[in-house]
């Protein structure tokens, strides 16, 4: 059995939870009782470190970490457990609804003055504010589009179609230098930061790790397919006009023209990807399984109630 050579190191542990995920891939002791999950905090450090960790083995994994643990089978017990809890608290605390026209036409509702992160960076932030930002940010965007690629195989037909093309841009429309995660890697050096995959694992906030653990169950499991389809829309659909205020937030402080490039390029890219994820990913989704409203719809509340959780967490560390 080998090890591998490359990715980051395995994080500091949160709890008990997290300890025995960790020492278990070091092969220094035992995996947590499954069991152990129920009475976690869903959206707690511990259960959302323990399964962003098992998570990452399906990407980068860690150094030192076997690589056929990926598919090591009581870890796979252990994850779903987490999963379980995680899930669960999501569909008790995001309410549950068809109207799916409805939900969409409500990413689309852009407020006068807002109140949240993106907000108070253009407005007010400061460099050091950008550079927290970015540290919890490149949990998923030294990553981008990675976990949304899971859907591919399970969609077929216009919604096959319109999610590739999305993705293809995403990954840098066959460029390297506009891969996305390299855009972002691009940022955070004009931010003075390590743009290492996985280095700032330790500073990622429960709130961020939730939101990146969300995107890795919904592409993880088939029957999840239409929640991350849901997923993606809040994202895309979002993204140009949180993308706008960044990129003056970034000019504003003279943070480089990397660091401002990263937004202005979403805020194009992704106005253009609104129309599409709409038309050919949710239409040609639901042309094949109009059942699916109901998960899509599922996707887009929860996406918009974990960004908000990370939201508040950010702006209360920065007393806003």
């Amino acid at each position: 059995m080998t090890r591998h050579r490359t990715g980051p190191p395995l994080p500091r542990a949160r709890g008990e939870l997290s300890a025995g995920v960790i020492a278990f891939l070091r092969d220094d002791g035992a995996l947590p009782e499954p069991g152990a999950a129920r009475d976690a905090d869903p959206y707690g450090d511990d259960l959302q470190l323990a399964l962003y960790v098992c998570y990452e083995l399906h990407y980068r994994g860690f150094a030192g970490v076997r690589p056929e643990l990926e598919w090591d089978p009581p870890l796979l017990t252990v994850r779903g457990a987490l999963e379980d809890r995680f899930l669960t608290a999501l569909r008790h605390d995001v309410p549950a609804t068809d109207e799916l026209d409805g939900v969409l036409e409500g990413l689309l509702v852009e407020p006068v003055r807002g109140s949240g992160v993106s907000w108070f960076l253009q407005d007010r932030g400061e460099l050091r504010h950008l550079r927290e930002y970015a540290i919890q940010r490149s949990l998923y965007h030294l990553k981008e589009a990675d976990p949304h690629a899971w859907v591919l195989p399970r969609l077929s037909g216009r919604a096959k179609a319109g999610m590739a093309a999305i993705e293809y841009d995403e990954f840098g429309a066959g460029r390297e230098d506009r891969v996305h995660a390299g855009l972002f890697a691009g940022l955070m050096s004009d931010l003075g930061l390590d743009t290492a995959y996985g280095r700032y694992l330790d500073q990622g906030c429960a709130p961020m790790l939730a939101l990146v653990n969300l995107m890795s169950l919904f592409g993880l499991h088939r029957r999840l397919r239409g929640a991350l389809v849901g997923h993606f829309a809040a994202v895309e659909i979002t993204s140009s006009p949180g993308s706008r205020r960044l990129a003056h937030a970034m000019k504003r402080n003279g943070a480089g023209p990397a660091a401002e490039f990263f937004y202005t390029e979403h805020v194009e890219a992704d106005a253009v990807h609104e129309q599409v994820v709409r038309r050919d990913v949710i239409g040609g989704l639901l042309d094949d399984e109009p059942a699916m409203a109901t998960d899509i719809a599922f996707g887009i509340t929860a996406t918009s109630y974990l960004e908000e959780r990370l939201g508040d967490r950010m702006l209360a560390d920065w007393k806003v």
